[in-house]
């Protein structure tokens, strides 16, 4: 797939890291739909700040993308997303972190179950790609391509087409996708609570 193919990208959450990546995204040239728990009214403002081709939507019209990315609090994912009434082959990026209490750097405790393999069993028919979690939003925000090569952003998913596809959407922005594999074994590598690649930040030299 071309990295210069342009997607619809919808979000659920439009929080630091949403807005992080809604503007790489349009600045990409891609479409995004903001949505978030409260409605569109609530989003309107916000999406004016993107330009033209960012919107404020309802949930459901986010979840219609060709790309939805699921940002929202641990605890605010079961809401969030319960209201989709089909998820059947959407490609869903899961940046959610599985903190019980972030304040503190406590992990939830899920057992040999992962944050992403739990938040796809609340989303029956999605192909979830974790990915943009593991990095700071601070760092997230500036320009991935650096001065000796590109931020990597790395992905973990069960469905080869649509980590291409979000392998091509992270290439557009900027960022070198490096695909970990899946969700079970990689998703682990990535999440908090003793995942060696959360929080760590790595440059592909180009």
């Amino acid at each position: 797939m071309s990295s210069s193919q342009h997607f619809s990208v919808g979000t659920i959450g439009a929080g630091t890291l949403a807005q992080v990546i809604a503007g790489h995204a349009v600045a990409a040239g891609h479409r995004v739909i903001f949505s978030n728990s409260r409605g569109p009214e609530s989003l309107e403002p916000l999406a004016s700040r993107f330009g033209a081709n960012a919107s404020a939507g309802t949930v459901a019209e986010a979840a219609r993308a060709d790309i939805v990315i699921l940002a929202v609090g641990w605890e605010q994912v079961p809401a969030a997303v319960k209201d989709v009434p089909d998820w059947n082959g959407r490609i869903v990026i899961d940046a959610t972190n599985q903190w019980q209490d972030f304040s503190r750097g406590i992990a939830a405790d899920l057992g040999d179950q992962t944050g992403s393999e739990r938040n796809a069993a609340l989303m029956p028919g999605a192909r979830v790609v974790k990915a943009f979690n593991a990095l700071y939003g601070r760092i997230t925000a500036q320009n991935p391509r650096r001065t000796d090569g590109r931020l990597v952003a790395f992905l973990a998913g069960d469905d080869a087409d649509a980590k291409a596809t979000v392998s091509a959407f992270a290439d557009s922005m900027g960022f070198a996708p490096v695909d970990l594999g899946g969700l079970h074994d990689a998703g682990r590598l990535m999440q908090v609570g003793g995942g060696p690649l959360s929080g760590l930040h790595v440059v592909k030299l180009e």
